[in-house]
């Protein structure tokens, strides 16, 4: 006997592992339904420019002036910037702007290569408040810890921190070094070194001096990403910060001193409204098309397989929860391009169950019960379901990172339903099918679990 008919559970298992994924999906459904019709602003769907309407901007950066060795860090540091300026409180609050997306890209333009910067506002509408937020030059600043005997904070227990003149302005230099241990030349702790300029070393020494064992936190854009303590006056202008965590977290400071206070000079070369009515009417399409798409689908499954096919339809619409749920709690920026994704996935879920269903069709065929059946079909379909899928994944993943935000929506939509409709098709299809497989071999079994326009198995 094939190994795999001695590893089936009872019936009566299978029937209390269906009542459970049953009772799952119509909870999961039940929120997915809820927080849709209340318009719930934390598990909301995530809609794109292209769906929502708003604002696209793009900018040219002018990296004539930076090491082609530095190019990649700073184009990565003023996607950071602009990121950073769009989704602090004051600007998004006063923009509206739902989830932005800020990307790099290389333009190939022949004989050079044009570096950009693309801004998506989706739900935003003046593109002249826009721009402005977005091209006021980043500020780097130094401010003491307020410290005079106690911690002095605000009525909201804020520290607050006491400006001194010293900003980006006065910063020529900032790198990533490493201690050494003794004369062994081992790599120990990663710090950054600052160099000022004249002016600045001034300052800086002023400040030092009179302040040694206070905090001089370093702010971009208002937000802190450093807060050293001075432990000595320093007069030559040369700093070190110490006490990083990690390499990683020393390149991004880093990169944030190097590039925050002067960043790329930059170019707004387009800008456009996208209105919302053209985003409802892709939407309203795109709902049409994968509900047809969906209704057309089960109907074959239904006629051509019956039974199984009914079954099929179910766990289409455990898959089409699922995924829609996972949509909301990643959140998953939703686009155009997503929903295609999202229904080619659809056509994926059901290609496996046909697989699975051909499979037992060939196993009925050859003397077996109903039961033996399921079993063989769903082992000896499994090969050619992962192997399919995984191609499918593997070329989705590739597209996500190669290519840009229109794109990736496709291919993280795909990715998505690819994974669920493997569960959905091994898991919930198979305890589906276990649940309410009959013992005995009649007339009427053997025309539910046919298939085709024969009466009998096909």
């Amino acid at each position: 006997m094939d190994e795999s008919l001695k590893k089936t559970l009872s019936r009566g298992a299978y029937r209390g592992i269906s009542a459970i994924i049953l009772l799952c999906v119509i909870g999961i459904g039940f929120f997915v339904y809820t927080t849709e019709h209340k318009k719930s602003e934390r598990y909301a769907f995530k809609k794109g420019l292209d769906l929502a309407g708003g604002t696209l901007l793009t900018y040219r950066a002018d990296i004539s002036d930076i090491k082609p060795s530095d190019i990649r860090d700073s184009m990565r540091t003023l996607r950071d910037v602009i990121e950073r300026r769009v989704n602090s409180a004051d600007v998004s609050g006063a923009l509206g702007v739902l989830e932005p997306i800020i990307q790099e890209e290389v333009v190939d333009l022949g004989d050079v290569d044009e570096y950009r910067v693309t801004v998506e506002l989706p739900g935003v509408t003046d593109l002249d408040e826009a721009t402005t937020y977005l091209q006021k030059t980043p500020v780097l600043e130094f401010k003491l810890l307020s410290n005079t005997g106690e911690l002095q904070t605000s009525e909201k227990n804020i520290p607050e921190y006491v400006a001194t003149g010293l900003t980006g302005r006065y910063l020529t230099k900032s790198q990533l070094q490493f201690t050494k241990a003794g004369g062994a030349g081992f790599m120990q702790e990663p710090v950054v070194s600052l160099t000022f300029n004249e002016e600045g070393s001034e300052l800086f020494a002023e400040i030092t001096r009179t302040n040694v064992g206070k905090i001089l936190a370093i702010f971009l854009d208002g937000e802190i990403i450093s807060a050293p303590v001075i432990q000595t006056e320093i007069k030559d202008g040369q700093a070190i910060i110490t006490g990083i965590r990690d390499p990683e977290e020393a390149r991004e400071l880093t990169n944030n001193l190097k590039f925050g206070a002067l960043p790329v000079p930059i170019e707004l070369i387009g800008a456009e409204n996208i209105g919302a009515s053209l985003g409802s009417d892709i939407v309203s399409s795109g709902v049409r098309a994968g509900f047809l798409g969906t209704i057309i689908i089960a109907l074959f499954m239904i006629m051509w397989y019956r039974l199984p096919g009914v079954i099929a339809t179910l766990s289409l619409i455990v898959y089409g929860v699922l995924v829609l749920a996972l949509f909301k709690l990643i959140p998953v920026t939703l686009t155009a391009a997503g929903i295609a994704g999202f229904i080619l996935s659809v056509g994926m879920a059901i290609d496996a169950n046909i697989l699975i269903f051909e499979r037992m069709k060939e196993e009925l065929h050859s003397g077996k019960s109903i039961k033996d059946a399921i079993t063989l079909g769903f082992s000896r379909a499994w090969f050619s379901i992962r192997d399919g899928n995984l191609t499918t994944i593997l070329s989705a993943i590739i597209l996500f990172y190669m290519t840009g935000s229109l794109v990736r929506g496709f291919a993280l939509t795909l990715i998505i339903g690819v994974v669920v409709s493997m569960f959905s098709a091994i898991t919930v299809t198979r305890a589906f099918m276990y649940a309410i497989a009959p013992k005995t071999m009649s007339s009427l079994n053997r025309f539910l679990y046919g298939s085709g326009i024969s009466k009998n198995y096909g």
